[in-house]
């Protein structure tokens, strides 16, 4: 399946060029009182969620991709988490080119750890990028993404498949400066998620996606996720080693060469096959 957040925070089911409006499927979500359960509701209940989208679908409400405005498909990650430097060819970028590195020594991703972006920097693809510092440069990055669907720690890279609830398209936005990875990373707008969630089912091979990203219409990205250095079952029981996952936390993969600036005015679209393109406006904030 394809589900999508649209316009007020409602539910869709994505199909072709149109999306069926299934938001009386939330009702089943448990209501909650204060403290607030940290994992996201809607992939905490998936699976009944999905039962309940199904049983919709034929009587409901059909509306067109290009009437809605989409939002993240995840609202309420306990974490957001990137992989820095997980393909060898932007490795290779990032130590040969000083925009990149800023003086920093560029290690590969089981040096580096992983980082985080704050929870405020995430919107969808209708939001639009929003560029806050336009003196410093700010660059894409485009990556595969990977929701978790429920709660694990010390996960083996044997099991990890299991703890995946579905995939998106990412766009990771990051300002470029001597300031540590996360803060520069974590500016409001800078993690993009969309268009939409596929469920795990339809995507079998996960490592073997082509992708790209263009501006403006021009290629800037183009890869394949067989190029990872830590694939998705390796991310997973990396993070998992430092820190409990779950469920609708959100895990960029990381990004290929090709890195490179934006400016208000532009047009980003990102494409991944098996999930879908997206395509988002930069404006000045």
């Amino acid at each position: 399946m394809r589900i999508c957040r649209f316009d007020d925070n409602r539910l869709g089911l994505v199909q072709g060029d149109s999306v069926l409006d299934v938001t009386e499927a939330l009702q089943i979500l448990p209501e909650c009182r204060y403290p607030l359960p940290m994992a996201d509701l809607l992939y905490s209940n998936l699976d009944a969620v999905l039962a309940r989208v199904t049983e919709l679908a034929p009587s409901a409400q059909r509306r067109g991709l290009k009437e809605i405005k989409l939002l993240s498909p995840v609202a309420n990650p306990s974490k957001i988490i990137g992989a820095p430097v997980n393909y060898n060819d932007h490795l290779a970028e990032s130590r040969a080119d000083p925009n990149l590195s800023q003086g920093n020594v560029i290690k590969p991703i089981g040096d580096w750890g992983l980082f985080f972006k704050a929870n405020s920097s995430l919107v969808g693809a209708g939001d639009g990028v929003k560029l806050r510092f336009p003196d410093r440069r700010t660059d894409h990055e485009a990556e595969l993404v990977v929701i978790i669907g429920k709660t694990g720690t010390n996960i083996p890279a044997e099991e990890a498949m299991s703890y995946v609830a579905g995939y998106c398209v990412g766009l990771d936005m990051t300002v470029r400066g001597v300031q540590q990875k996360t803060f520069r990373a974590s500016v409001d707008s800078y993690a993009v998620l969309g268009p939409w969630f596929v469920t795990a089912d339809e995507i079998a091979e996960p490592g073997k996606l082509d992708f790209w990203l263009k501006i403006n219409g021009e290629t800037r990205q183009a890869s394949n996720t067989s190029c990872l250095i830590y694939d998705v079952p390796k991310l997973i029981e990396f993070a998992s080693s430092y820190y409990t996952l779950l469920p609708g936390d959100v895990i960029f993969t990381g990004t290929p060469a090709g890195v490179g600036p934006v400016a208000p005015g532009d047009i980003i679209d990102v494409h991944i096959d098996q999930i879908g393109a997206m395509q988002v406006a930069v404006s000045a904030a």
